[in-house]
C-alpha cells in the first residue's frame, strides 16, 4: 500500500516539506493532492471544506497544482507562451500577445522570477524552465504548489536561488509542499516537516524542532552508523589501472592527466560545467576526443563507443539514469543483463531462465528492497533504480568503474548503501573514478580528490590537504596544488 491512513495539515502561507526514503510515499502523497492518482479512501480538506480531486484540472479549480520532477513544457515555444497557454489574452478570437506580455512582466516582478517572456523553453536552463512552470501556477491564480524534488538536478547556486524563490512564495502567501531528501534545504526553507515512512507519518511539526540526525532516524527507524564506510588504505605496490595523459577535447577540456590504481576511489569534484562528466564520457567511449592517450593496465584504451569499453572492463554509471541508463517499461532482469547479452543468449534467444538467476544474485547483492527482479522499472524508487544500474555492472565485475554523480535523486539511506557497494568493489581490487558536486560525499569516499576548473585539472588533494575549503578554493580558482 503506497498511503496507509496519512493525516497532514497544512498551514496557509507556509512551506510545508514533506521528506522520507525512497519508496516512504512522499512523492504519491503529492500526486493525490494533485488529482494525479484517486486515493481509495480518505478526504481532503481545502478551507475545512471537503473536495472531491480526481484529475490534475480539478486539483486547479481548487487553487492546487504540482511541478513535478519531470517538467512538462513545449520546448518550441516561448516563455510567455507556455506561461498562458490556454489563458491567452484576446478579443474574442483573436489573441493580443501584447496583452500577454504586460501581464508576464506584472507576474514575474511580484514574485521576482524574472526571465526572458521571449526566449524558446527549449534554449533555457532546468532552474529556468523550473521558473516557467512555477509562473504558469500563478497564472491560474494557484494558492497551492507542490514541489517534487524540485532541485534534484540543480546545481547548489541554482538550488539556492530556489529556496529563496520558495521563501517569497510563501510571503506573498502562496503555499509550498516541498517534498525533498535534500535534509540541509528542507531545514533551511520549510516552516514544518511531515516525515514518512513505508507508507505513513512518523510525525509532524515544526522544522526548528528537528535536525538532520533527528529526521534521519525517524526516516529510517532508526540511528544510522557513520555516513561513509571506512576505506581500505590503497597499498604502496597497487598497480595503475588507468593512465590518462593530455586528453583533450577543443573548447570542452584540455591536457587532462592523472591515473588510478586498483582499489582506488578518486573523485573529480568541480562546479558545474567544469569538464567533469565530459572527460568520463570520453574514457567510456560516449564522445569523442582530439588528442592524448589512455591505457588501461599496460594497454591503449582508444573506446569508439561505449561496446567497446564494456569489452575493455570498463563499466559507467551516468548522470542522468532516466535519460541515459535505464528502460523505464522493461523489467529490472532485462535492465540488469542488457550489458551481457552475448553471454546469455543462444542462437540470439535469451536464456531467461539463467538470465533470471544471474540478475537475480545481483539483486540481491544490491539490496534491491521492495521489488524483484521482474518489476518494471518504473514501479522503483528512484534509489531502486540506482541500485539496479549499480547491479548490470556486478553480474561481470568492471576492471574500471566510472560513476558519475552516484546517489542523485536517492535518499539517504540508499546513499549509504550505494556507497558500501563503491567501497567494496574497490576492496575487490576494481578502480572507481567517481563524479560528485556533493563535497561532503567527495571528501567522504576518495582516496584522492582531482578538482576540474574550466575544462583542466586545477590540482590534486589527498589526505589531511583534502577538506572543504581546499577544494571550494580551488574550483574556484584561489588556489592551485
Amino acid at each position: 500500500m503506497a498511503l496507509d491512513g496519512v493525516n497532514v495539515i497544512v498551514a496557509p502561507g507556509t512551506v510545508h516539506a514533506i521528506v522520507g526514503e525512497n519508496g516512504a510515499g512522499k512523492s504519491t502523497l503529492g500526486k493525490a493532492i494533485s488529482g494525479v492518482h484517486v486515493p481509495d479512501s480518505g478526504t481532503i480538506l481545502v478551507d475545512g471544506v471537503p473536495v472531491d480531486i480526481r484529475s490534475p484540472h480539478v486539483a486547479l479549480k481548487h487553487s492546487i497544482t504540482m511541478v513535478a520532477q519531470e517538467l512538462s513544457l513545449l520546448d518550441g515555444r516561448s516563455v510567455v507562451d507556455n506561461v498562458f497557454l490556454g489563458i491567452e489574452s484576446g478579443r474574442g478570437p483573436i489573441l493580443t500577445p501584447k496583452a500577454d506580455l504586460e501581464r508576464f512582466h506584472t507576474l514575474a516582478g511580484q514574485h521576482g522570477l524574472h526571465l526572458d517572456p521571449t526566449c524558446k523553453v527549449g534554449n533555457l536552463s532546468v532552474a529556468q524552465k523550473q521558473k516557467v512552470e512555477i509562473l504558469r501556477a500563478l497564472a491560474r491564480d494557484a494558492q497551492v504548489i507542490i514541489m517534487d524534488e524540485p532541485t534534484a538536478r540543480l546545481s547548489s547556486d541554482e538550488a539556492a536561488a530556489l529556496t529563496t524563490t520558495i521563501r517569497r512564495l510563501a510571503s506573498n502567501g502562496v503555499t509550498v509542499i516541498f517534498v525533498s531528501h535534500f535534509l540541509d534545504e528542507v531545514l533551511e526553507v520549510a516552516d514544518d516537516i511531515t516525515i514518512m515512512r513505508n507508507g505513513t507519518v512518523v510525525r509532524s511539526g515544526q522544522a526548528a524542532d528537528e535536525t538532520k540526525a533527528s529526521l534521519i532516524e525517524a526516516m529510517v527507524g532508526r540511528s544510522l552508523d557513520a555516513a561513509f564506510p571506512t576505506r581500505t588504505p590503497i597499498a604502496d605496490d597497487a598497480p595503475v589501472l588507468l593512465r590518462v595523459d593530455g586528453l583533450t577535447r577543443h573548447g570542452v577540456f584540455d591536457n587532462v592527466s592523472f591515473e588510478v590504481r586498483a582499489g582506488e576511489i578518486v573523485a573529480l569534484a568541480g562546479l558545474v560545467g567544469a569538464g567533469r562528466t565530459e572527460v568520463v564520457r570520453a574514457l567510456f567511449g560516449a564522445d569523442p576526443y582530439d588528442s592524448g592517450s589512455i591505457l588501461l593496465g599496460n594497454t591503449p584504451h582508444t573506446p569508439r563507443s561505449p561496446r567497446d569499453a564494456i569489452a575493455s572492463g570498463v563499466a559507467m554509471i551516468p548522470e542522468s539514469r532516466r535519460d541515459q541508463a535505464v528502460f523505464m517499461q522493461r523489467t529490472v532482469s532485462e535492465n540488469i543483463s542488457i550489458a551481457h547479452l552475448d553471454d546469455l543468449t543462444s542462437a540470439g534467444v535469451v536464456r531467461r531462465t539463467e538470465e533470471l538467476e544471474r540478475t537475480g544474485d545481483v539483486a540481491d547483492r544490491v539490496n534491491l528492497t521492495c521489488a524483484t527482479v521482474t518489476s518494471r522499472m518504473n514501479e522503483l524508487s528512484g534509489g531502486n533504480q540506482q541500485k539496479s544500474i549499480f547491479a548490470r555492472w556486478l553480474v561481470d565485475p568492471p576492471r574500471l568503474l566510472i560513476a558519475d554523480e552516484p546517489t542523485r535523486g536517492v535518499d539517504v539511506s540508499a546513499k549509504r548503501g550505494i556507497y558500501d557497494l563503491l567501497v567494496e568493489l574497490a576492496n575487490e581490487g576494481t578502480g572507481v573514478l567517481m563524479v560528485s558536486s556533493e563535497i561532503e560525499e567527495v571528501l567522504g569516499m576518495a582516496h584522492r580528490v582531482l578538482v576540474m576548473r574550466s575544462g583542466r585539472l586545477a590540482g590534486e588533494l589527498a589526505g589531511d590537504e583534502a577538506n572543504a575549503t581546499s577544494v571550494m578554493n580551488m574550483a574556484f580558482g584561489l588556489e592551485t596544488a
